[in-house]
């Protein structure tokens, strides 16, 4: 089998979906393809990532592409890119950042600190990369991202998944984060 080759390129149409937050690619935008060896069958697959997407979830692919994608006017924004898979490397469980949300219920308990999540209360699923796909694993309380990952530089990486919240949401969740 040959070397599978992770690339960039501009997005054809609006039909493929991030790998990593679950949000559509927009047509034109600039996308990561991880290129896999296909489980079900001969050849490879290609997982789909926004680019920032990309530079939290898989790093390393990330990065080994980066530094060999040619200059043009679809470069995507390498320096920002870098730095946030570097973060993601040096502190590997930013990784498992799953979409922050409100708890549904009070039965979940933290996978940090092993209390239980309170109903509505801010959590984050976690989730790992396991035999090509993300599976969840269980929450950590909002509160308790920086302990559990080690580093209290874990806004940015909360942010991209969260997608468009309002100002309110926002200050809030940076409050609890910063804390």
């Amino acid at each position: 089998m040959s070397e599978l080759q992770h690339v960039f390129e501009v997005a054809p149409s609006a039909r493929s979906k991030c790998r990593g937050c679950n949000r559509a690619i927009e047509k034109g935008a600039l996308r990561f393809g991880e290129r896999l060896p296909n489980p079900f069958g001969d050849g490879e697959m290609t997982h789909w990532h926004h680019p920032l997407c990309s530079a939290y979830r898989r790093p390393q692919s990330l990065l080994a592409t980066l530094s060999d994608y040619p200059a043009d006017e679809d470069e995507p924004d390498s320096d920002s890119l870098k730095q946030a898979a570097e973060l993601a490397i040096a502190h590997p469980r930013l990784q498992r950042m799953g979409v922050i949300e409100q708890a549904s219920s009070g039965r979940a308990r933290c996978r940090h600190c092993e209390e239980l999540i309170a109903q509505h209360s801010w959590r984050v699923p976690l989730i790992f990369f396991n035999d090509d796909a993300y599976n969840a694993s269980g929450f950590i309380h909002a509160g308790c991202v920086n302990d559990y990952c080690g580093t209290n530089r874990t806004w940015p990486t909360i942010a991209c998944f969260a997608g468009q919240l309002d100002a309110d949401v926002t200050a809030e969740l940076t409050a609890l984060l910063t804390a």
